[in-house]
C-alpha cells in the first residue's frame, strides 16, 4: 500500500523508490501571486481527499539553461505556484532520524530542489537520514527590494507561516528566503511523521544555497529551526539595500514602468520579469567579483544587520557548522567566459585589479605564479586566474567565516574538495558544484557520470562524504571510520578535510596561497 500522510492543506500519497518512501511536490505555501507577489508566504490552501505526491511540482520561474548545462531529466514545469517541497524517509515511523533540507543553488535566479543531482533517496537510505528539497523563489520574484513593495504591517505582512518576535514592517527583498523559513517551519510541523526529529534538523545547500544558508544565520525568523548548517561554496555576500533598489530601478526601466508602484509590478507577466532579470545579468561584466543581480538583502528588518557584522559580534546562533569549497570553483565559470581565451598577463593583472582594489594585483600575480611554479601546477593567465578567483571569492571568505563562527562555537569544520572531473579533457579541474553529485551519492547516473566521474574510486569518495554529511547532520562531528578523526577548525592550525582521490585530514591544506590574500591584505 503506498504511503499516506496528513500535513497542512490535507493528505498526501507517495511512494516507495529505490528502497524508501518519496513524496514529491508537497505545498509548504500558497501559490506567491498576483497580490501575494512579493508578499511573505502564506498558508496552503486546503485541498479534498488525497493528493497525488509522487510527480515533481512546478519549479520557480527561471530563463532556460545554459546550453550544455542542462541533465536531461530535469524538472521544467515553470510556474508562481512553485513553493513545494520533496521528502525521502526510511520508514514512517517514531525513530526520529536526522533530517537533512537541501537547498538549490544557481545562482538566485535559476534552479530547482528537484533535480536529477539532488534527489535524495540514496543519501537517506544508506545513511538513514530523513532528506527533504526546497523550491524558493528566485530571480526578481524572490529577491526584489524597493520601498514601494516594503511591508506595510497590514495583511500577509506578520503572523502567516512566518514565525516573528514582532512585525515585518518595512521587510522587503528577501521573499525567497522567506520562503526557505516557511519551508523549515513546515519541517518543524510534520517531519514527525515523515520519520524524522523536528529537534535535529540541519541545512545543507551549495553556491547560492550557501549564500542563503550564511543568510539564515543572520535572520531573526530563522531561529531555532534548524541545529546545524553545511555550507558549500557558499559564504556570507549580500546585497545592501542601496544596491538592491538601483538594480530594482534598472529594471522597472526596461519594463517601461516610470513610477514604480506595488500594482505596476504586480501586473508584469511572470515572464517578462524572467527575461528582463535574465538581460539585466548578461550585462554585468564577466569579470565582476560576483556577478549576481539578486542576493540576499540587507533591509535591516528581515535581516538587520550585514550578516559580517552579526558573526563578528556573536549575533548569530551558536549551531555547528561544515564549510568549505571545490579547489578549482572558477573553472566551472571559466569555461563559459570567451574573454579568457586570449588572457595575457597585462590582461590578468587589470583582472585582478578590478575584483580586489586595493591590493598590488602584480605582486598578488607574482606569488601566485611562484607558489604553483613549485608545485609543479600550470601557471598560465587563464589558470591563475581560475587559482586567484576561487581563493578570493570563494575560499578565503569561507574560512574567515569559519574563523568568525569559532570564536562562538566549538563545533566548525572545514572541507576542501579535490576530485577532478574528467569532462573537457579534465580542464574544469575541480570545479564548482562537482561535489554534489558525490554528497547525494548519483555519481552513477547517466547523465551525471560523465561530468563526476566513477569507478572505485569516486564510489569510495562518495560514500566517505555521505557519511561525513549524515555522522555531522546526527551528532555535529563528521567524524567516520571511513575518513578519521576530523578536528575542529582552529584558525593558527587550520585542520582540513580534503576529499578527493586520496580523502584525508591534514593541517593548512594549500595555505600558501591563502597567505597571500591575508599578507597584501594587512598592508593594502
Amino acid at each position: 500500500m503506498d504511503p499516506v500522510v496528513e500535513v497542512a492543506g490535507g493528505r498526501v500519497r507517495g511512494a516507495q523508490r529505490d528502497g524508501v518512501l518519496a513524496f514529491f511536490g508537497i505545498p509548504y505555501a500558497r501559490s506567491p501571486e498576483g497580490s501575494l507577489r512579493w508578499r511573505p508566504p502564506q498558508p496552503v490552501e486546503p485541498w479534498s481527499g488525497v493528493r497525488d505526491a509522487t510527480e515533481f511540482g512546478p519549479i520557480a520561474p527561471q530563463p532556460p539553461p545554459v546550453p550544455g548545462m542542462a541533465i536531461p531529466g530535469d524538472p521544467d514545469v515553470q510556474d508562481e505556484d512553485c513553493l513545494n517541497l520533496n521528502v525521502w524517509t526510511p520508514a514512517l515511523d517514531a525513530k526520529r532520524r536526522p533530517v537533512m533540507v537541501w537547498i538549490h543553488g544557481g545562482g538566485f535566479t535559476s534552479g530547482s530542489g528537484s533535480g536529477i543531482i539532488y534527489r535524495g533517496g540514496r543519501l537517506s537510505g544508506e545513511n538513514d537520514v530523513v532528506v527533504v528539497t526546497i523550491n524558493y523563489r528566485i530571480g526578481a520574484l524572490g529577491f526584489l527590494a524597493h520601498p514601494a513593495l516594503a511591508l506595510d504591517g497590514g495583511p500577509g505582512t506578520t503572523g502567516g507561516l512566518i514565525d516573528t518576535a514582532g512585525t515585518l514592517a518595512g521587510a522587503t527583498g528577501n521573499w525567497g528566503l522567506m520562503d526557505q523559513v516557511a519551508a523549515l517551519c513546515w519541517v518543524r510541523d510534520h517531519i514527525l511523521d515523515f520519520g524524522g526529529d523536528p529537534s535535529n534538523v540541519t541545512i545543507f545547500g551549495e553556491s547560492a544555497g550557501g549564500m542563503s544558508i550564511s543568510a539564515l544565520l543572520g535572520v531573526p525568523a530563522a531561529r531555532g529551526l534548524f541545529h546545524k548548517a553545511i555550507i558549500e561554496s557558499g559564504p556570507f555576500y549580500t546585497h545592501s539595500l542601496e544596491r538592491a533598489v538601483k538594480t530594482a530601478t534598472e529594471l522597472a526601466g526596461e519594463l517601461g514602468i516610470k513610477s514604480i508602484d506595488r500594482s505596476s509590478l504586480e501586473n508584469v507577466p511572470v515572464q517578462e520579469l524572467v527575461d528582463v532579470v535574465k538581460e539585466i545579468q548578461d550585462r554585468l561584466p564577466a569579470m565582476g567579483e560576483l556577478p549576481l543581480p539578486f542576493l540576499p538583502v540587507v533591509d535591516r528588518v528581515f535581516i538587520p544587520r550585514p550578516i559580517r557584522d552579526q558573526f563578528v559580534s556573536g549575533e548569530v546562533p551558536t549551531v555547528p557548522i561544515m564549510i568549505g569549497t571545490t579547489r578549482d570553483e572558477l573553472s566551472l565559470f571559466a569555461a563559459g567566459d570567451p574573454q579568457l581565451n586570449g588572457l595575457d598577463d597585462e590582461g590578468l593583472v587589470e583582472r585582478v585589479r578590478y575584483v580586489a582594489p586595493g591590493i598590488d594585483p602584480l605582486r598578488a600575480v607574482d606569488s601566485y605564479r611562484a607558489i604553483r611554479t613549485s608545485r609543479g601546477e600550470p601557471v598560465s593567465p587563464r589558470d591563475l586566474w581560475v587559482a586567484m578567483g576561487t581563493d578570493h571569492i570563494f575560499r578565503s571568505p569561507s574560512l574567515k567565516m569559519a574563523s568568525m563562527h569559532r570564536n562562538n562555537c566549538p563545533s566548525v569544520y572545514v572541507y576542501l574538495f579535490t576530485w577532478e572531473s574528467p569532462v573537457f579533457g579534465g580542464m574544469l579541474g575541480s570545479c564548482h558544484a562537482l561535489e554534489i553529485p558525490f554528497v547525494f551519492g548519483c555519481i552513477d547516473h547517466p547523465a551525471v557520470r560523465a561530468f563526476s566521474g566513477s569507478g572505485p574510486d569516486a564510489e569510495a569518495l562518495s560514500m566517505n562524504i555521505q557519511r561525513a554529511w549524515s555522522a555531522f547532520a546526527r551528532n555535529g562531528d563528521p567524524s567516520h571510520e571511513g575518513i578519521g578523526q576530523w578536528a575542529p577548525w582552529d584558525p593558527e592550525k587550520r585542520v582540513t578535510g580534503v576529499l578527493g582521490r586520496e580523502t584525508s585530514i591534514v593541517e593548512a591544506p594549500r595555505n600558501e596561497e591563502l597567505e597571500v590574500w591575508e599578507d597584501l591584505r594587512s598592508w593594502a
